[in-house]
């Protein structure tokens, strides 16, 4: 088959005509920041590659041996209550997680359950 200018969802370079995904990103400041667990957000206009650069560097991760990275966007239909999906989002990587061990003092030690 042959490559053609994609204009809807992640590229793929074997069939679309594109920029590299991780061109315009640093992949060294991008593996800096997983490596000392720091978060970041990948924030742009629509249809600019967000996909696609989350996509490479996700494969990119792959390769230094890391676990792939999670994409988090809200469902269409919940955009319309962004306060509601913020707060969901916040809530939902630390439902059910607990310390492996009590907090040896403090405040939070008395209340360990």
């Amino acid at each position: 088959m042959m490559r053609f200018f994609n204009t809807t969802g992640p590229v793929v370079a074997a069939d679309h005509y594109c920029v590299p995904p991780l061109a315009r990103l640093d992949p060294d400041e991008l593996l800096r920041l997983v490596r000392d667990k720091r978060y970041f957000v990948l924030h742009a206009p629509r249809q600019t590659g967000k996909t696609s650069a989350l996509l490479a560097l996700r494969d990119l991760l792959r390769t230094e041996g890391y676990h792939s990275p999670e994409r988090r966007a809200p469902p269409k239909a919940a955009r319309a209550d962004i306060t509601g999906v913020m707060l969901g989002a916040c809530r939902t990587p630390i439902r059910g997680l607990r310390p492996t061990a009590p907090p040896a003092s403090g405040p939070s030690a008395a209340g360990w359950r």
